[in-house]
């Protein structure tokens, strides 16, 4: 996957297709509310199974039942594709957790 840096249009279009999600500086960031502590925790350890298939790691902050996460590519230090396929990967695997 491409670690080029994305453009500020690029990042705006991708983000039109993953409400919830926004650019802030030179990060993806994203917060859900869950029903419970036991489900923010079991959707904490879902998202760092898919954080090592995808082999690109996220900052995750785990709350009593909020789960709030932000990244970028460490590499470039800025949003690239793999940001936003991980978090496509993380908006799909969300509601099975009950998060909103």
């Amino acid at each position: 996957m491409p670690l080029e840096p994305l453009s500020q249009k690029e990042i705006e279009d991708r983000l039109a297709q993953l409400p919830g999600w926004a650019h802030d500086g030179d990060r993806l960031a994203r917060s859900y509310r869950l029903p419970s502590h036991f489900a923010a925790t079991a959707m904490v350890v879902h998202i760092a199974q898919v954080q090592e298939e995808l082999d690109h790691h996220s900052d995750l902050t785990l709350g009593y039942n909020t789960v709030s996460l932000t990244m970028n590519t460490h590499t470039v230090s800025a949003v690239t594709e793999r940001d936003f396929a991980l978090a496509r990967r993380i908006e799909e695997l969300a509601p099975g957790h009950g998060a909103d």
